[in-house]
């Protein structure tokens, strides 16, 4: 039987933390803690984590170039919590690289949905199934699931962490109409809060990235009152 995942949390208000601690032990989840920047670059590389759970506001570095040193040789899933409620600041971690982010304060519940979901897309990308197919092609646009890539006719697609997130799921269920709801508790692990609305953003973002009329959408339909579907040749 495999361990249960390892999780690293960072976070300095050591109330928090010790919280955190507790309910993560409480569900079976080996951790380790550390309440500095510094230290929690240190345990990343000694410890090889399988879920890192990061605060923004450390004493010594902060969260967001945490999050861009990390991103230079690892994907390992970063859940960010924060008291930087800003829409700004949330679009800014998850630009760095985050897979998630909860403002605090949040509830434990919520967080370990997250994790599980942090956990889940890791496996995928790490233990790709052999029968499964690499690529996703469609028209002129490719998804590579090993290099993690997009490219619009040949030229790459920069997307942010998310925005990956939800091709690639949307690609998995090609030509398959996919509700609201199923979208975000794939990607965020909750059906609550502002999610919902945080969707229709990054979908628009999507589109203006690949779509040559984002008004008149070619690859990503829009299903009125219902979700998204992701035409399939």
């Amino acid at each position: 039987m495999q361990d249960k995942p390892f999780i690293l949390i960072v976070e300095d208000d050591k109330p928090i933390r010790n919280f955190i601690c507790a309910s993560l032990s409480a569900h079976g989840y080996r951790h380790l803690e550390a309440a500095t920047g510094s230290e929690a670059l240190l345990l990343i590389t000694s410890h090889s984590p399988d879920v890192i759970i990061l605060d923004l506001g450390l004493p010594d570095l902060d969260g967001l170039d945490i999050i861009s040193a990390i991103r230079k040789w690892s994907q390992l899933p970063i859940i960010v919590v924060s008291a930087r409620g800003q829409e700004r600041e949330k679009v800014e971690a998850l630009d760095r690289g985050a897979d998630d982010y909860l403002t605090k304060p949040f509830g434990m519940a919520e967080l370990l949905a997250r994790v599980r979901v942090a956990l889940r897309h890791f496996e995928r990308i790490t233990l790709q199934d052999s029968n499964s197919p690499h690529q996703f092609h469609i028209g002129d646009l490719e998804i590579d699931f090993l290099k993690r890539t997009v490219t619009l006719d040949h030229e790459d697609v920069h997307l942010t962490p998310i925005e990956y997130r939800i091709m690639a799921l949307m690609s998995k269920h090609a030509g398959k109409v996919l509700t609201h709801n199923f979208i975000v508790k794939e990607i965020w692990g909750s059906s609550v809060g502002n999610e919902t609305q945080s969707l229709r953003v990054f979908m628009a973002n999507i589109r203006r990235k690949i779509e040559e009329n984002p008004a008149q959408p070619r690859y990503i339909l829009t299903e009125v009152g219902v979700g998204y579907r992701l035409m399939d040749e």
